[in-house]
């Protein structure tokens, strides 16, 4: 055995794994206290680049979840009026009905002819205040493009909304009733049974559009929960196995430094043989 006093091997060897430990104990905790596996990017270059991307198409596809949710607001929005207009018309359909038979005299004729006059002034009113912003839901076609996916291509990140007519009493064919007469309030009852058709297309055009868009966010959820967790599996620790590694890497440092103070007291030996000279 030789014996060195000026370099003392065993200690430069104990130093260099207890460092060595300290590092590994280091990301330990680091782990532990923040639950990713990927800290840094050195941690794994290419599993931080992946996870970026997964993680970028998440926040996409929660706004898109907001885009739907609004859509869905949008088609209430113009629900809601559609079936007021629809109360009125079923309304008319009684005024009309009763002027249309001779057991209803001049004068109430007159009178049914001045409500449904102001119903058809309520329709017209509903249909232009009903609004989504500043695009007008009723008054006239409209068409909007809710985005539901998490890139460009129309087909499948795109949603787009419309309806064919609107609900104006000049759209429904009402704008000319007239209840004064029994003649003319026979014919205007051929004229509410046909506006009530324009609005049961709208309606139609409606319900398709909010079920469409249930399906979307449906999907969208699943989609979410899916690319979360391919990103989890990348990006987040496994605290069980690192709680092994910590436990490990904490025995072994205890151990090593031990082991260093042990190394620094071996050159002393060579006193002994000076002192027994």
């Amino acid at each position: 055995m030789s014996l060195r006093i000026n370099t003392n091997i065993a200690a430069l060897n104990a130093h260099r794994m207890l460092t060595k430990t300290d590092d590994a104990m280091s990301k330990s905790i680091e782990r532990l206290s923040s639950g990713y596996r990927i800290n840094k990017a050195k941690d794994d270059v290419a599993g931080l680049a992946i996870a970026n991307k997964l993680r970028l198409e998440v926040r996409g596809l929660r706004m898109s979840q907001q885009n739907v949710a609004q859509g869905n607001a949008v088609l209430q929005m113009a629900e809601g009026g559609a079936n007021q207009i629809e109360s009125i018309i079923e309304r008319l359909k009684e005024l009309a009905t009763s002027a249309a038979s001779d057991n209803t005299d001049a004068d109430g004729r007159a009178g049914l002819n001045s409500e449904a006059t102001k119903l058809l002034e309520e329709i017209d009113r509903i249909a232009n205040d009903t609004k989504y912003g500043t695009t007008n839901l009723l008054a006239g076609t409209f068409s909007l493009t809710f985005q539901i996916g998490s890139a460009n291509t129309d087909t499948e990140d795109r949603i787009s909304i419309s309806t064919s007519t609107g609900l104006l009493s000049t759209n429904l064919g009402l704008n000319s009733i007239n209840l004064g007469s029994l003649a003319s309030a026979q014919a205007a009852l051929v004229s509410v049974n046909s506006s009530l058709s324009s609005v049961n297309i709208i309606l139609g055009e409606i319900g398709a559009a909010q079920s469409r868009f249930d399906y979307a966010s449906a999907n969208l959820a699943v989609s979410i929960e899916n690319i979360s967790a391919s990103e989890s599996v990348i990006r987040d620790a496994d605290m069980a196995y690192e709680m092994v590694a910590f436990t490990r890497n904490q025995i072994l440092l205890q151990a090593g430094t031990a082991m260093l103070a042990q190394a620094n007291q071996m050159p002393q030996n060579v006193l002994s043989l000076i002192g027994g000279r």
